[in-house]
């Protein structure tokens, strides 16, 4: 009894081994917040020179030195706003945002379900020329594609533009819900099954609720694909330009408050759908937000 008493207390850790263990502990959290941080100022320090000189008037933004604190001058802005053909190229941008979103979801859902439930021939390879189709980059397809749309009479339409769109974004959007809906336990639509639902049913009323933060976020990320492409939007489009397009080719030479007003107006929409989804995001990552 006596040896067993000794041995427990070698094999306790000494003061100095906890002491030491507690210190590494508090260097790797330490790390790791200012990481964080790190990534959060690298993101929004950006944006907040961008809002500030938005809100500024022209002879502080081109005066020195430089505001951290903005004037809330809304002549820049509104200056931009009534520029001919922003509203217009601003609502393009959604509507051809939003096809892609919808092409994206309605195609790269089930062609996720397919590749995370069921097996069959040339799954893998299958898998591969999905992601092996961004390995084009768009210069290079930008002509075929303008060629092959005058012949149909896709040239100058946002259906059009957003099938592009689609085009970049369904690879992620295929990967990410085969990816998703290999989380989710065949076993609970399997009981849907016992009790009276067919595949259908089964895959609406149960999977497609679990399903639905991650659907959020490839809806996201394709609708930021679009919003920020310009090269497919600048060649196939000129008439119907998105506000990305419209932007390169109408203010290239115009004043710098000007060109901050519109990097604005580009990136306020997408961070308005982000908070909009947000819920949908958090509860992605098993965060509660009320």
């Amino acid at each position: 009894m006596k040896m067993d008493t000794n041995n427990q207390r070698e094999s306790e850790p000494t003061p100095d081994v906890v002491a030491n263990y507690t210190s590494t502990k508090k260097v790797w959290r330490w790390l790791f917040i200012s990481s964080a941080a790190f990534l959060i100022a690298w993101v929004l320090f950006p944006i907040y020179l961008l809002v500030v000189s938005a809100l500024s008037s022209a002879d502080v933004v081109n005066g020195w030195p430089k505001s951290f604190i903005p004037e809330f001058d809304l002549e820049t802005m509104t200056f931009f706003m009534n520029y001919y053909g922003v509203l217009a190229a601003l609502k393009n941008s959604l509507v051809a945002a939003a096809f892609t979103m919808i092409i994206s979801i309605g195609l790269g859902t089930p062609a996720g379900y397919a590749l995370a439930r069921f097996d069959f021939w040339g799954k893998e390879a299958f898998r591969m020329i999905i992601l092996l189709t961004r390995a084009f980059p768009m210069p290079l397809l930008a002509l075929p594609l303008a060629v092959i749309f005058i012949q149909v009479g896709l040239d100058d339409t946002l259906f059009g533009l957003s099938l592009v769109h689609a085009s970049l974004a369904l690879p992620f959007a295929v990967l990410i819900t085969a990816s998703l809906f290999l989380g989710i336990p065949v076993e609970l639509e399997e009981a849907a099954w016992v009790l009276g639902c067919n595949r259908w049913q089964a895959f609406y009323k149960v999977v497609m609720p679990l399903a639905l933060p991650g659907l959020t976020a490839s809806a996201v990320f394709a609708f930021v694909i679009s919003w920020n492409e310009v090269f497919a939007a600048a060649v196939l489009t000129i008439n119907n330009q998105t506000l990305t397009a419209f932007l390169v080719q109408s203010l290239s030479a115009s004043p710098a408050e000007v060109k901050f007003a519109g990097g604005l107006i580009l990136i306020l929409p997408a961070l308005l759908f982000l908070y909009v989804v947000r819920k949908y995001l958090f509860s992605m990552w098993g965060i509660s937000n009320r």
